[in-house]
């Protein structure tokens, strides 16, 4: 059920940032201390929370991500957190929720997927539950999911591709100072289709700004 789950917070060796330790994680997952969100891979006790962000966020979610569907059920929910823990054990996928601080609910997920072991390069991906969009979650969650990739896991490279006409997601690479590349022709597959999408890209160096705000 929601509220379940609260942020555990300890001081790190910069007064400016707060940390919460993942099983899942060798290192730690920063947390801006006056946020009122953090993220965290998922745990199975997450199901229920999980599926009440999905539903807040209907139907406009369904038109977006291919995962998600009108009749999004508990089992859906229960079977994707599964999926989660089975990615980040294999080290195959990095899924990481997004929370509230204050109750523990879920409000959105976020992550690194589409991963190429032989470059370095992965993908981003973010979704924010629509009670919660226009409060800068969204960049907050892209954020540490690139810290944890160019972090702990070694990446060189991370992509954000969002359909040409997915604005909102647009906004969120540009505003965490992503370079945008190209509109990449039959780029993403969406409702049956190949449509052209937007990329943008982080390389390690461009986080530098981050930490030191």
């Amino acid at each position: 059920m929601a509220g379940t789950r609260k942020a555990i917070l300890c001081n790190s060796k910069k007064p400016s940032k707060l940390f919460r330790v993942s099983k899942h994680s060798t290192s730690p997952i920063a947390v801006s201390p006056e946020s009122q969100y953090f993220t965290l891979p998922f745990q199975p006790s997450d199901a229920e929370s999980f599926l009440a962000a999905v539903q807040a966020s209907l139907p406009g979610l369904a038109q977006l991500m291919p995962w998600c569907k009108v009749d999004y059920a508990l089992e859906d929910a229960t079977n994707w957190i599964a999926l989660t823990q089975v990615a980040w054990s294999n080290r195959t996928e990095f899924p990481l929720g997004i929370f509230e601080s204050v109750t523990g609910a879920v409000v959105g997920g976020a992550g690194i997927n589409q991963i190429n072991k032989t470059h370095r390069i992965g993908n981003i991906g973010y979704w924010v539950s629509t009670p919660h969009t226009g409060r800068g979650v969204a960049q907050l969650a892209a954020k540490q999911a690139a810290l944890l990739g160019f972090g702990e896991l070694g990446f060189t490279r991370l992509e954000i591709v969002a359909l040409k006409d997915n604005v909102a997601s647009q906004r969120v690479a540009q505003g965490i100072g992503a370079t945008f590349e190209c509109i990449a022709r039959s780029r993403l597959h969406a409702h049956g289709e190949a449509r052209e999408a937007a990329v943008y890209s982080l390389i390690p160096e461009d986080t530098k700004q981050w930490l030191r705000e």
